[in-house]
């Protein structure tokens, strides 16, 4: 079960692959500096340091997943992407991961391009997008914003899981037999109860701001509600 830990240890796939998600990670976290400069200012700013503190801090803290057998931690890319974006968000956890590795130890150095890629680009992305869709169907209300935190962390985690699967059959060095699917499906399972404990810290985290200083909730400012369509008078009706 040690090798199902999402963050990658060094020898768990192949240099060459791991050579590739690394430039590619670099690559998109090039990006995100230069798109995360627009959105910086003097509120967000602070907010991102406090944000990847927190992940930082948060992720020393294990809940054991019982049925599995082993143990989870906040990835913390949905929490990001709601308190300070996307762009800033990818970064904040990009960051954590790589003083994890280099200090602590905490997944490969080598593969680092592969653990960034998986929690602070994959699950990041995947929690703003589904961010940005409840956002325009649920109420706004501290309810509507603790189910969208609690949906989008949990759905993160999952996607995240299924990106090392996709870099196990790149790069796996060890033969599976051809049961990727397996793979897979244990990954998700574990994942997703992992997803309910991350879920729950990061709806309490982000309901708690929300209620305090809703306006240093990213989401909640960028993310403009729907404005219905102005109504069109019937042609010869009263006015």
């Amino acid at each position: 079960m040690e090798t199902l830990a999402m963050h990658i240890s060094n020898g768990i796939i192949d240099g060459p692959v791991a050579a590739v998600f690394a430039a590619l990670a670099l690559a998109v976290l090039t990006f995100c500096v230069l798109r995360g400069r627009r959105d910086l200012d003097d509120r967000l700013a602070p907010m991102a340091g406090l944000v990847a503190a927190f992940i930082f801090a948060v992720q020393m803290l294990n809940f054991p997943i019982f049925t599995a057998g082993v143990s989870g931690h906040l990835l913390g890319g949905a929490l990001a992407a709601l308190l300070v974006g996307p762009w800033v968000g990818a970064l904040c956890v990009a960051v954590v991961l790589v003083v994890q590795a280099l200090v602590f130890g905490d997944g490969g150095v080598a593969m680092l391009g592969l653990n960034i890629t998986n929690m602070a680009l994959l699950g990041t992305a995947a929690a703003y997008l589904l961010i940005a869709l409840l956002l325009r169907v649920l109420p706004r209300t501290p309810a509507g914003l603790g189910v969208t935190a609690f949906v989008s962390a949990l759905v993160s985690v999952v996607v995240a899981s299924q990106g090392f699967v996709l870099e196990y059959w790149l790069g796996g060095t060890t033969d599976l037999g051809g049961n990727l699917a397996g793979l897979s499906g244990t990954m998700a399972g574990v994942h997703l109860l992992i997803g309910v404990g991350e879920g729950l810290i990061t709806a309490t985290t982000v309901v708690t701001v929300a209620k305090v200083r809703p306006d240093l909730v990213y989401a909640l400012r960028a993310l403009k509600p729907a404005v219905p369509a102005p109504a069109v008078p019937v042609a010869g009706g009263a006015r």
